[in-house]
C-alpha cells in the first residue's frame, strides 16, 4: 500500500473517531491567487508567482488548510466525499491534503497550515540554514523541489544538489549547484546526508520513492503539515501561520 493510501486510512479513522463522517459538513477547496497565497515578495521567481503552481485552500469549520498543486480547481462536498476521491490526479490529491490539513488544524493537532507571505520565504530559508548547521554541522544537502531562496541560502553554506520537476528550472545555477532533472533524484538522495524535500510530493505522486531515504528527509512547507503529524515525519515550516 502506498504511503498516501496509508495516510488516507489514518485520516479516515480520525474522521470516524470524532463523529464527523455522518454529519454533513461542507469542505470548500479553491485555488488561491498568487498574491493571496504568498503576498508580494521582492523576488518574482517563486512557482506561485510564476503561475507554475497554485495553493489549494480548504476551509473546515473556519480552520484553513493548504496544499501546493499544479492542477487546481474548486471543490465543495462532505468529508465522506473527500475520502471517496480515488486520488488519481494532482487535483484530487490536493483536495484531500488541503482538507486533511484543515481538519487537523480544527482539532488543534497541527498549526502552521497557511503559507507565509512577502519576505517570509527568504527569512525561512535563512532559518533553515541555521537549523541544519546546528543539527548536522556541514552536511551534503539535497533540495528536492526548488525553492529559490532556499537554494541560494543552502548553496552558500553546504555542498548542495537540487532536483526539480519544472523543465524551465533545469540548468539554473545557485552557487556551485545546478538544478538537475528529477530522473536523477535517486542518485542525489544517495549522495546527500540531509534531504530537504517539498511537501508537494504528496500531491504530485512522487512521495514513495522519497520515503526510501526517510532517515535523511526533512519535509518543508504547508502541504505536509497534517501528514507529518499523522505519519511521524519531520517538517520544517517555521514562518507559516
Amino acid at each position: 500500500m502506498s504511503a498516501l493510501n496509508i495516510l488516507k486510512k489514518k485520516f479516515e479513522w480520525l474522521v470516524k473517531k470524532h463523529d464527523f463522517e455522518p454529519i454533513r459538513i461542507n469542505v470548500r477547496a479553491f485555488p488561491l491567487e498568487a498574491k493571496d497565497a504568498i503576498g508580494s515578495p521582492q523576488e518574482k521567481d517563486y512557482p506561485l508567482v510564476r503561475g507554475k503552481e497554485h495553493l489549494m485552500e480548504a476551509s473546515f469549520e473556519g480552520a484553513r488548510g493548504q496544499a501546493y498543486t499544479d492542477l487546481c480547481g474548486p471543490f465543495e462536498g462532505t468529508l465522506a466525499q473527500v475520502l471517496d476521491l480515488p486520488l488519481e490526479n494532482n487535483y484530487e490529491r490536493a483536495v484531500l491534503i488541503s482538507t486533511l490539513n484543515a481538519v487537523l488544524r480544527y482539532l488543534g493537532l497541527v498549526r502552521n497550515t497557511v503559507h507565509c507571505k512577502d519576505e517570509g520565504p527568504r527569512r525561512c530559508s535563512l532559518e533553515l540554514v541555521e537549523f541544519i548547521s546546528r543539527r548536522w554541522g556541514t552536511p551534503k544537502v539535497a533540495l528536492i523541489g526548488l525553492q529559490p531562496r532556499m537554494a541560494e541560502a543552502l548553496s552558500e553554506r553546504f555542498p548542495l544538489r537540487i532536483a526539480d520537476m519544472d523543465p524551465e528550472n533545469l540548468g539554473r545555477r545557485f552557487g556551485e549547484a545546478t538544478v538537475e532533472s528529477p530522473e536523477g533524484e535517486e542518485e542525489i538522495l544517495k549522495w546527500c546526508d540531509v534531504a530537504v524535500v517539498t511537501g508537494t510530493v504528496l500531491t504530485n505522486g512522487t512521495l514513495d520513492p522519497i520515503l526510501r531515504f526517510g532517515e535523511k528527509v526533512i519535509f518543508y512547507g504547508v502541504t505536509v503539515a497534517g501528514a507529518a503529524h499523522l505519519m511521524g515525519w519531520p517538517r520544517f515550516c517555521p514562518l507559516s501561520t
